[in-house]
């Protein structure tokens, strides 16, 4: 299985399917909420003018989240992707 990686790491372009999420109970709530759960692929779309939010595509529509927030979110690249 290839290594995971935290999604604010990946840059514009680059798809991925997480694989796990972490921080507090809380915040891994909202994230179910958000459709962000293990095995859903997620499109990085663009990042803010000053970096911070970045535009996530995922289930259809389009999200915005926090470097600190994309950081507990890990991932795997799509095959083909890795630079």
């Amino acid at each position: 299985m290839p290594d995971s990686i935290q999604l604010h790491l990946l840059r514009p372009g680059q798809r991925a399917v997480i694989t796990r999420i972490n921080g507090a109970r809380a915040l891994r709530r909202r994230f179910v909420e958000m459709g962000i759960v293990k095995g859903e692929t997620i499109l990085i779309e663009r990042n803010a003018p000053l970096g911070d939010p970045v535009e996530y595509f995922i289930k259809g529509y389009h999200l915005a989240l926090r470097k600190e927030e994309a950081a507990q979110i890990e991932v795997i690249l799509h095959e083909g992707e890795n630079d």
